[in-house]
């Protein structure tokens, strides 16, 4: 599998998935729509990185627009017969230290669960999103792909912290990311119907992290809870409506794919999109099409806020008694590759996952191939979490 999408500096220590700005190399966000774009400027955690000095070594293939399931269909790269994000699979093999990535429909988490390497896609508005190619503003966040949680905290301690030019950060200057909180005294609970949606080696691993967590003193409880389904669905329809309207700027008129052929500006529009877009992409746009129509747009776009709200809430709720949820992140241990109109489903399927944190905004940290999902700005008690699992072996 080729990992990267252009290679910068043969000794860079950091990876950047193509979905995030460096200046003067190409950023195309897996699609042929945005071909042979070059921004004019960084991404504002990769400034960030760069001014403590760290390097870029390349830009990595990510899936067009961070739509599927960890990166699979891409314009760019070929496919594989094993399914594996690319930033993943770096961190995994130890070619860098760190990478950054954009979650936005969960295929970062279900990346680094497949390459058994950490993710934490932290609080949204804590890491700025400028210089994002964006989709859905309202729940993707840069997050940090690492070997370790000690790696993943130092990379987010630089990268964390307000930014001006992104008018979705937070005020905040600083956060903490400690990995080494107490943890005798935390609750967690497991979700009953996530574990059912999962296979057998799948269960195992969350069975062999609740059993590291016991050992350190942590309370693990199995518990019933009945909206993740429900937010799913919610996060899946702001997103795709989202995507539908921030790809509209893709119209071959200004940089990225031109048709060749066209004898208007409507067939310009058309005929560059029809080339341009994968049939995940456009799946998207339909969908996301629908449910911003006039008849559709109160009974789905608008009740999904509603829903946001309502979930928003009973996290909250949850959170009172509990530190974190401990969940898988992917229905199996591995994916098989399968056919781009098969897509839209299994995406879908996945998300009932990962939805949550894109919904509401919370952080969640993937380790040891499970997930853990924790309180607004509480990316500690993961950390910690994670760190007490990881240093088990060590």
């Amino acid at each position: 599998m080729k990992y990267y999408a252009t290679r910068i500096l043969e000794k860079g220590n950091i990876a950047v998935d193509d979905t995030i700005l460096v200046k003067d190399v190409p950023a195309t966000a897996g699609s042929r729509i945005l071909e042979n774009f070059k921004p004019l400027f960084s991404a504002e955690a990769v400034l960030r990185l760069e001014n403590k000095d760290y390097t870029i070594a390349g830009k990595t293939h990510v899936g067009e627009f961070g739509l599927d399931l960890c990166g699979e269909f891409s314009y760019y790269s070929e496919k594989d017969e094993n399914l594996y994000g690319a930033a993943a699979q770096l961190i995994a093999n130890g070619d860098v230290k760190a990478a950054l990535g954009v979650d936005m429909n969960g295929s970062t988490r279900r990346a680094a669960a497949l390459s058994n390497v950490c993710f934490l896609k932290p609080t949204y508005g804590t890491v700025s999103r400028y210089g994002v190619i964006s989709c859905a503003a309202s729940g993707e966040q840069i997050g940090v792909y690492a070997k370790n949680v000690d790696s993943v905290s130092e990379i987010m301690s630089v990268i964390a912290g307000h930014d001006e030019k992104d008018g979705t950060s937070l005020k905040n200057e600083r956060y903490n990311y400690s990995t080494y909180i107490p943890v005798s005294a935390k609750r967690v609970c497991v979700v009953k119907e996530l574990l059912e949606k999962a296979d057998e080696k799948t269960r195992a691993r969350v069975s062999s992290f609740v059993e590291s967590l016991r050992a350190n003193g942590v309370t693990v409880d199995e518990i019933s809870l009945d909206f993740f389904d429900i937010a799913n669905v919610a996060w899946q329809i702001l997103m795709t409506a989202e995507t539908c309207n921030n790809v509209s700027r893709y119209d071959g008129v200004k940089y990225g794919h031109r048709a060749k052929e066209y004898k208007n500006i409507d067939e310009l529009y058309t005929n560059t999109r029809t080339e341009g877009f994968n049939f995940l992409t456009k799946a998207v746009i339909l969908y996301g099409s629908d449910v911003l129509s006039k008849n559709r747009y109160d009974e789905c776009y608008g009740k999904s806020l509603k829903v946001r709200r309502v979930i928003a809430e009973r996290f909250e709720e949850l959170m009172k008694n509990y530190d974190a949820v401990l969940t898988p992140v992917c229905s199996a241990t591995a994916y098989e590759s399968y056919d781009i109109h098969q897509a839209f489903e299994k995406v879908f399927a996945e998300g009932v996952f990962t939805s949550v944190a894109n919904l509401i905004g919370t952080p969640a940290l993937v380790s040891n191939g499970v997930q853990l999902l924790g309180k607004h700005f509480d990316e500690s008690t993961l950390l910690s979490l994670a760190g007490v699992v990881e240093r088990k072996g060590e």
